[in-house]
């Protein structure tokens, strides 16, 4: 995983250290730009970066602009950080190509989990084999899970499902955005169904079904530490 090239691009030092620090310990070579600029710079003189973490609001150029520059370009997986929380910055972002959107502040786990969700996507002998969460491990190639060390049986789409909440860990999900994401974006059907799923899924579970939270009128959030 060494050779995986990952640009952060943030105007402000702390935060690009701290991303970097918790990408540095999973083995990905990390790149750093302090504006749009000089992003789109790096990215062009480092063609075999392989992701890119991009802030919105920066210096000479945003991150907006550096998104289009570099989609005439690539279409590099992007993930877009921003300090604001409004659904039409989302929406702009994955009109542009953005393939995350992760709102200040936010954990770096959960970001470092965000990465390495996209990077299996992308280009599956980067994935780890294995995923754990609390009491729950998954082996994505065997396609089992485990709960408490015992076996538990999962239709295709409940593991889907649960590996999409165990990657995304900490992070409020709609249920638009889990049927975009498990149900894929060309499936026209009731949301609903979600909750028909996670109650199954729940159910399998048994005590790590409360990992599951619901928030009402909204989704669900994946939490193995109590809040």
């Amino acid at each position: 995983m060494g050779q995986i090239k990952i640009l952060v691009v943030d105007d402000e030092s702390r935060m690009r250290k701290l991303v970097r620090d918790f990408l540095v310990k999973k083995d990905y070579i990390v790149l750093e730009a302090g504006d749009g600029e000089e992003a789109v710079d790096v990215f062009i003189e480092n063609k075999e970066i392989a992701l890119i973490i991009l802030d919105v609001m920066m210096p000479k150029m945003d991150g907006w602009q550096v998104c289009k520059e570099i989609r005439a370009l690539s279409d590099v997986p992007i993930i877009m950080l921003t300090a604001k929380s409004d659904e039409r910055d989302e929406l702009l972002g994955f009109e542009l190509g953005v393939d995350e959107y992760i709102s200040k502040p936010f954990s770096p786990k959960i970001l470092t989990a965000r990465v390495e969700a996209i990077l299996r996507r992308t280009n599956g002998s980067m994935s780890e084999e294995v995923l754990k969460a609390g009491n729950i491990e998954m082996d994505i190639s065997a396609h089992t899970v485990k709960v408490n060390g015992k076996n538990v049986e999962l239709s295709y789409k409940e593991f889907e499902l649960l590996n999409y909440f165990v990657v995304n860990q900490g992070v409020a999900l709609s249920r638009e955005k889990i049927l975009n994401n498990v149900w894929n974006y060309d499936y026209f059907g009731d949301a609903r169904t979600i909750d028909t799923h996670v109650k199954k899924l729940r159910s399998k579970l048994g005590d790590c079904g409360d990992y599951i939270k619901t928030i009402w009128g909204m989704g669900y959030k994946f939490n193995v530490e109590e809040e």
